[in-house]
């Protein structure tokens, strides 16, 4: 299930009169992970949502995974999940045990996260869809957003790309084995263990890469913080056989809807090939977090947080809002 294309939904949003609330701390005119709602002088709450189409065959995989995918846009405003309501469409005449075992990894995951489910809400669809909106908490002095890069940080990402152009390849049965459960096993690998050592370190921004891709999740956060991203497509760590995919014209609708949405602002070395480009765009499921931070501070996390790598620096703003070279 695409999401719908960002161009389109900004436009939507824009004409919303403006909210005026002194406690939003982050609202949907920020184009953030999640927002941040401030409940007295020392704790706020942050709230997310989000579900999808089954992304793996395997009916508790997809529970884990949708329920991870909400999870970590939580984490990525250095806030601490502490509850969660399901979302569930499913046909009214479809197999009850398929059902059950998507509310188990579900509810598997958020246990292992130590987040109570308290309900949720169910309609009759015949194509299949569910997740879960997740409330958490986070300290006023700890919100991370995607708006405080600075000059002269460096970004990391936490986790490899390429989950889109996967599924897609095992949707037409083009991946491998191999890519598949690669590309499965890091869907449901949770931004805990990442959002606890940015916030202790003290990262200065950080988004959570999914449906937009890399290059649109980046595009907001640059434009958020007024700079420029330099991006070392080379230092970009892929999942198995994407390129490869990607040649065989692998690409999901995101594709083209986030190529549109970052339009003009992000330009392109020589050196990039078009099948990177493709890569660099491709919408993420439950995908990896993108850090600014300081460079040393960086240094400290790689050591940390397994996987995790520099992928870029962070300049003052120069026309372009995304540079790849």
């Amino acid at each position: 299930m695409a999401k719908l294309a960002p161009s389109d939904l900004a436009q939507v949003l824009s004409k919303l009169p403006k909210q005026n609330n002194e406690n939003i701390i982050v609202g949907y005119e920020n184009s953030d992970d999640a927002g941040v709602f401030r409940l007295n002088s020392e704790i706020s709450l942050v709230q997310t949502l989000d579900f999808f189409t089954p992304i793996a065959d395997e009916p508790e995989l997809y529970g884990r995974i949708a329920a991870v995918n909400s999870l970590n846009d939580v984490y990525a405003m250095g806030g601490t999940p502490v509850t969660a309501l399901s979302i569930v469409c499913y046909p009214q005449k479809g197999d009850w045990d398929v059902l059950g075992q998507i509310l188990l990894g579900g509810q598997k995951a958020m246990s292992e996260e130590n987040v109570a489910i308290l309900g949720g809400h169910s309609v009759d669809d015949q194509e299949i869809k569910f997740g879960y909106s997740v409330t958490g908490t986070v300290a006023d002095k700890e919100v991370i957003t995607n708006a405080g890069a600075k000059r002269g940080d460096v970004l990391v990402l936490t986790k490899p790309i390429g989950t889109g152009i996967i599924s897609t390849g095992i949707k037409f049965e083009k991946a491998s084995k191999k890519a598949s459960e690669v590309a499965l096993k890091t869907m449901t690998i949770s931004a805990r263990n990442a959002s606890k050592h940015m916030t202790r370190i003290g990262a200065n921004a950080c988004t959570d890469v999914t449906g937009f891709g890399l290059l649109g999740h980046a595009f907001e956060m640059a434009k958020a913080s007024e700079v420029t991203f330099e991006i070392n497509f080379a230092k970009v760590p892929l999942l198995p056989e994407v390129e490869n995919l990607v040649e065989q014209r692998m690409l999901t609708r995101g594709d083209k809807n986030n190529r549109t949405y970052v339009g003009e602002t992000v330009s392109f070395d020589d050196s990039v090939s078009k099948t990177m480009q493709s890569i660099l765009f491709d919408p993420q499921t439950a995908g990896g977090l993108l850090i600014s931070l300081e460079e040393e501070k960086a240094k400290e996390f790689i050591r940390e947080v397994n996987g995790a790598e520099i992928i870029g620096r962070v300049k003052s703003f120069d026309r372009k809002l995304i540079k790849v070279n």
